[in-house]
């Protein structure tokens, strides 16, 4: 398995992952073309993309099953007298595993031949993998030769027109090929074969005029160079032509390729990419709106004054359904604005319904704590008060009986009960202030933590019902985004470069006075 099949089998893997994670959420109508696609893809790869497909099309003795066995260097395909027009496609292969494509292109398996010999060594290295077509002549007078020629043009990696001297500005084959191939110049290369026939001093205005000819059909940059199939020359350029393809991705890549694009395309337009990667933030907020809803501040609030005064029976009561709805609302119009239709029905489905958010927040919150027990120094705090209190009484009493004359008492007593009164007064003070001041903390740090925990049981509630569930939906568009991504196309093939080109505009009008004459012949006019 080479570099291009491993990677587009890559991609197709991918595509089809992410069509099988997206599931039924994507638009039917495009998960059914990107199924097709998918299909289609590995049923070419099946077949191969690294052999190049190379065709030499042309008319009735332009040479080109000639120039197919000089390439081939093998007496293969039919020629001239043996056989007047080549009727069926003939195949030569640089690979022992091209019969499932040779079978795909219908070649028949007594027209095949593979080429390849240790005896070679080094030298037919540059085409493996090549498939060299000879195709049926264009201009035949049979309609089944023009079918196979029309069948099989657009499945090749790179069109040889073969032409003569004779017949090179042919109408049939600028009005019924050339024309019509407009925008595939990248993948076309024009033989004049049989140039020994034509005087060394004449084949560049022979080689311009046809760039003419093309220009006028459209095709600007197809590649001419000149062959001769009898006496082998140029062959080296056209070999050095056909190398250059080899190395190119193939046709068959570059469709697979391009299919694969496309269908990445469509599921990419089915997860846009402004769809949110996470809830988070809301999450908080619409904690805060459903403990809103459940009185969670107000209930807190009240635990704190049970603690403070020592007496109520706080509870939660069911949250306000309207509210948690609205939250509920809130929640999917944020998810889902950015989502297609079908991802947003998914989530709709995927995060619970308002009334189990009502039952899931009442169940959680019947859980939190409403402590409105006092401190535990509480009574020892009291006792110690009320003892200071009687201590303080007594005292008192009895230094205001003695100063009223009721008790008679050393003055030295009565001022030292006095004085114990008034100590034990204060000291009564500053146990009932230390207990209030000890119940107010106590109190705000129940408040606080039954505001803590309701919170933390409403926002568990949230992320079991609506945040997990999003959040894994987002994740798995997210992830479909990506693999829909991987498996779009990354290059092109590159254009062919080769050792003659197009000539200038000023080439041609300076030799456009020199073109041969035996042009005259030809149905299409050129230039004189």
């Amino acid at each position: 398995m080479t570099s291009h099949d491993t990677l587009l089998r890559s991609r197709t893997d991918d595509l089809a992952k992410a069509l099988d994670l997206a599931g039924d959420r994507l638009d039917p109508e495009v998960a059914a073309r990107v199924r097709t696609a998918i299909g289609g893809v590995r049923e070419r790869l099946a077949l191969g993309v690294d052999h190049t497909v190379v065709a030499l099309a042309g008319g009735t003795g332009s040479g080109k099953s000639s120039l197919f066995n000089r390439i081939s260097r093998l007496n293969f395909a039919d020629v001239g007298a043996k056989r007047p027009t080549t009727a069926r496609i003939t195949a030569c292969s640089w690979s022992d595993q091209a019969t499932a494509l040779l079978d795909w292109l219908e070649v028949d398996p007594e027209r095949r031949i593979t080429r390849g010999s240790e005896l070679d060594g080094d030298a037919e290295q540059g085409l493996e993998g090549l498939v060299l077509l000879d195709l049926p002549d264009h201009d035949s007078i049979e309609p089944a030769h023009q079918e196979v020629v029309n069948r099989v043009l657009p499945l090749v990696d790179l069109l040889v027109w073969v032409v003569d001297p004779q017949k090179y500005a042919d109408d049939a084959l600028h009005s019924g090929y050339l024309q019509k191939s407009v925008g595939l110049e990248a993948s076309m290369v024009v033989a004049l074969n049989q140039i020994d026939t034509v005087p060394t001093t004449q084949r560049g205005n022979l080689v311009a005029d046809m760039g003419r000819l093309l220009e006028e059909d459209g095709l600007s940059g197809v590649f001419v160079t000149m062959v001769s199939a009898r006496t082998g020359e140029g062959l080296g350029q056209v070999r050095e032509l056909l190398e250059q393809a080899v190395a190119r991705r193939s046709v068959a890549a570059s469709r697979v390729a391009g299919e694969l694009d496309r269908a990445g395309a469509l599921l990419l337009e089915e997860t846009p990419g402004e769809v949110p990667w996470t809830m988070s933030t809301a999450v908080d907020e619409e904690v805060a709106a459903i403990g809103e809803a459940t009185g969670l501040a107000a209930v807190a609030g009240q635990v704190a004054a049970a603690v403070r005064n020592g007496y109520g029976r706080p509870e939660f009561a069911p949250p306000q359904v309207d509210a948690v709805a609205l939250s509920r609302s809130r929640w999917l119009a944020r998810a889902g604005k950015a989502l297609r239709p079908g991802w947003k029905h998914a989530l709709d489905e995927a995060v619970a319904p308002a009334d189990r958010l009502v039952e899931d927040t009442q169940r959680a919150l019947s859980k939190v704590s409403l402590d409105t027990r006092g401190p535990s120094s509480a009574r020892a705090t009291r006792t110690t008060a009320l003892a200071a209190i009687g201590v303080a009484v007594v005292t008192g009493a009895l230094a205001i009986l003695s100063s009223l004359g009721v008790l008679d008492l050393d003055k030295a007593i009565v001022a030292t009960f006095a004085i114990v009164a008034g100590a034990a007064v204060l000291v009564a003070l500053g146990f009932f202030l230390a207990g209030l001041q000890i119940r107010r903390t106590l109190a705000r740090r129940r408040e606080a933590t039954v505001v803590a925990s309701g919170h933390g049981a409403v926002e568990r509630v949230v992320q079991e019902t609506m945040g997990r569930p999003t959040q894994k939906l987002l994740d798995e568009h997210r992830r479909v985004r990506e693999l829909a991504q991987s498996a779009r196309d990354t290059g092109k093939a590159s254009p062919l470069t080769g050792p003659l080109t197009l000539p200038t505009a000023q080439d041609l009008s300076d030799l456009s006075t020199d073109a041969p004459s035996a042009q005259d012949a030809a149905t299409r006019e050129p230039s004189a």
